[in-house]
């Protein structure tokens, strides 16, 4: 797996459930929400050098809603960069392809340009769903219009098995009634053009969207590399006629088209997971591993993340002294809030509840006993 897949640092394993993981502290959550003015307390993983402890000082670091928009436009700037830079590079691949078709006649590379025009344009509903998540929460919307992403990466999914689709048709249609193409070496250097193309788009929208945590965003960075394994067949099967053998373009078409289903495949589990609410279990880990570090915490009661858009929320019980008082149950859960934020990157918000130490046989959430459900008996 390819670093852009994995995310940088991220460990390469096969249960990475979003775009970010526990080992990397992208401070770009940190207090994007907006900072908060608590004394430098020792974080662990969380420490920082002198320098970034000032200014975290200095600087106010509240929770407000006003604050928390600002992230979220921030790493909606960023997306919406992502997707005018790579709109521009499939636009320029586009054009040149079109110019050697216009010169060759090549159907091939005539389906691969319609091809990558009508790709350059789902940057369109991942754009409308960052503008989406820039909108603050309504009193309907309550958790704000992150989620817009999860179904723009629906949309880029099933465009990918359109373009699987498209593939398969067309090397069937050319195994069938091989064409006659002229200016062989043109094509093949448009088909490179538009494998290269591809490849950089699909590398830097796969890598902004591990940055920022946008799920479709990476989606469709895989998009853009089905398209240029596609210019790749234009290349094989110039290759192939020009060896004298007129059904290598759709030979290498159907090859293709089992790359595409398999980066299909990748994408769809992506998306699929985000909209399950799924998250690596290290983030988990690392979670409970902050908060049973907290002063005053006891033990652990659930611990639950979840992805909305690209950021995470959080929410925990944790079981403190039930001799303390309502203040200092309060002071403990804030100082569980704060480091869990300074500790799981795009980390936005967490509610921790908490619970006293059950003693004496007594069973503090007895009313609730046919009411509450424990998730964590699964993966």
């Amino acid at each position: 797996m390819s670093e852009e897949e994995s995310g940088p640092g991220r460990p390469h394993t096969d249960q990475g459930d979003g775009p970010d993981h526990p080992h990397e502290h992208d401070h770009e959550h940190g207090h994007a929400n907006g900072g908060h003015t608590h004394g430098g307390h020792g974080h662990g993983p969380g420490w920082r050098p002198l320098g970034g402890r000032i200014r975290h000082a200095l600087r106010p670091h509240s929770h407000e809603t006003a604050d928390k928009v600002d992230a979220a436009m921030e790493t909606s700037v960023r997306g919406m960069r992502a997707l005018w830079i790579s709109f521009a590079g499939l636009g320029a691949t586009t054009v040149i392809q079109a110019v050697v078709v216009a010169v060759s006649g090549s159907v091939a590379l005539l389906g691969d340009t319609l091809h990558n025009a009508a790709d350059a344009l789902t940057a369109v509903p991942l754009g409308i769903a960052f503008l989406l998540g820039r909108r603050p929460p309504t009193r309907r919307y309550t958790y704000g219009f992150g989620r817009a992403e999860d179904l723009a990466g629906v949309v880029i999914v099933l465009m990918i098995a359109v373009s699987a689709v498209f593939a398969a048709t067309a090397a069937f249609d050319r195994l069938l009634d091989p064409r006659e193409v002229s200016e062989l070496g043109a094509v093949a250097g448009a088909a490179l053009v538009g494998f290269a193309g591809n490849e950089l788009v699909a590398r830097y929208r796969i890598r902004v969207g591990r940055q920022i945590g946008s799920a479709a965003l990476v989606a469709d960075g895989l998009h853009a590399r089905t398209d240029g394994f596609t210019s790749l067949a234009v290349l094989a099967g110039a290759g192939g006629t020009a060896l004298g053998w007129d059904r290598a373009d759709p030979v290498v078409g159907l090859l293709i088209t089992v790359a595409i289903l398999a980066v299909l495949r990748q994408a769809t589990r992506e998306v699929y997971r985000r909209l399950m609410d799924a998250v690596d279990p290290a983030i988990v880990d690392r979670a409970e591993a902050t908060l049973r570090g907290t002063p005053g915490v006891l033990d652990l009661g659930q611990v639950r993340l979840r992805w909305i858009g690209h950021h995470l929320r959080a929410e925990c019980e944790v079981i403190v002294d039930p001799a303390c008082t309502v203040v200092e149950a309060h002071r403990v859960a804030v100082e569980a809030e704060h480091r869990l934020i300074h500790t799981i990157p795009r980390l936005t918000a967490a509610i921790v509840h908490a619970d006293p130490l059950p003693h004496d046989g007594v069973d503090h959430h007895a009313l609730l006993a046919g009411h509450r459900h424990d998730p964590r008996g699964g993966e």
